[in-house]
């Protein structure tokens, strides 16, 4: 399994180096097997955490939306 970083506000991969200048910014994610893609959920980038889809609308560039 590895690891890809992404930016919040836009969703694109990011590297390893901007990730670490900008953390509030960026997630770190899981991919490989075992990843089925059926459900959407959002994270926070600065936390990591779930939120809901509510909060995820209302700040588009602080959170991540992914098909786990």
């Amino acid at each position: 399994m590895g690891t890809v970083r992404r930016s919040a506000s836009t969703g694109r991969f990011v590297s390893k180096a901007a990730a670490a200048r900008w953390p509030g910014k960026t997630t770190t994610e899981r991919v490989g097997s075992g990843t089925s893609n059926s459900a959407t959920v959002h994270r926070s980038a600065s936390s990591g955490r779930f939120v809901t889809e509510s909060t995820a609308n209302r700040n588009p560039g602080g959170t991540i939306s992914q098909r786990v």
